[in-house]
């Protein structure tokens, strides 16, 4: 198994206590190996993840979008994903 292509993501998180509301965000990375995909908290084979999508949100970054067979999950980007997205599609020639 080798590492084709990484993607940073960020997860925001809402933290409530009794006196205020904030909004954390951590910094995560999306590996693409060329068995799998693996996320923080998920693992997708690499075949039954059928396509990738981005779509721009705001002025800066947007969501990218993993098309798998059980569904579709989004991340939050701060940049474009297009050279991740290039490089699954490159690996499945």
């Amino acid at each position: 198994m080798y590492l084709i292509a990484k993607q940073p993501y960020v997860k925001v998180q809402r933290e409530v206590s009794s006196i205020e509301q904030r909004d954390v965000e951590y910094e995560r990375i999306i590996y693409m190996y060329d068995e799998k995909i693996v996320t923080q908290h998920r693992e997708f084979s690499i075949e039954n993840v059928l396509d990738m999508s981005y779509r721009v949100v705001g002025k800066t970054g947007g969501l990218l979008y993993l098309h798998t067979i059980k569904g579709v999950y989004s991340y939050t980007v701060k940049s474009s994903p297009q050279q991740f997205i290039d490089a699954f599609k490159e690996h499945l020639k």
